[in-house]
């Protein structure tokens, strides 16, 4: 019977905690858009990826690595 005037304690801290964290990251804006994340990935990026052969002077292709002549 001694040990819930340690528990519940424990529990009403550990509650409060996790409602201040929730309250926290709401006023942060942590759920403002929840399906930009997910619809973002679908979108191709406007530029086009830059080729590192092309960057260090070369106008040949490099090789894979692994299938060097």
């Amino acid at each position: 019977m001694s040990d819930f005037f340690y528990l519940i304690p424990i529990s009403v801290l550990l509650g409060a905690a996790g409602l201040a964290i929730f309250l926290w990251t709401l006023r942060d804006g942590q759920y403002d858009d929840l399906d930009g994340a997910s619809e973002r990935i679908l979108y191709e990026e406007d530029a086009p990826r830059p080729d590192p052969a092309l960057k260090a002077g070369s106008s040949a292709p490099r090789p894979p690595d692994g299938n060097a002549p």
